[in-house]
């Protein structure tokens, strides 16, 4: 019986996707933002651990732009956007960079 030498298999650590509402893409959860609903008001929740309902958006302007169109995220939250609370996502959706921006 011959000794093996002690190798391990190195594993690639899972990397946990999520999908955004707007374009349906799966990305990294980490390349996405979440905004997350409690109490009837919609944050940016930046580290992901708040409680609530969450929804993914990308880090682009085109999918802030979908995702506030119409109602796909009202939809996804299960819950009505009152019009400060939309109006403030609209504002730092503007500060995105567009699609295709270099993002420095």
């Amino acid at each position: 019986m011959k000794n093996k030498p002690n190798k391990q298999v190195l594993r690639q650590r899972h990397l946990p996707e999520r999908s955004c509402v707007a374009c349906r893409e799966k990305k990294a959860k980490k390349k996405l933002i979440r905004l997350v609903c409690r109490d009837g008001v919609v944050k940016i929740d930046h580290k992901g651990k708040e409680t609530g309902r969450g929804v993914y958006l990308c880090p682009v302007r085109e999918c802030w732009d979908i995702g506030l169109k119409g109602n796909r995220l009202e939809y996804a939250m299960r819950t009505e956007l009152i019009l400060e609370n939309r109006q403030a996502l609209v504002e730092y959706g503007k500060s995105l960079p567009k699609k295709g921006e270099n993002q420095a």
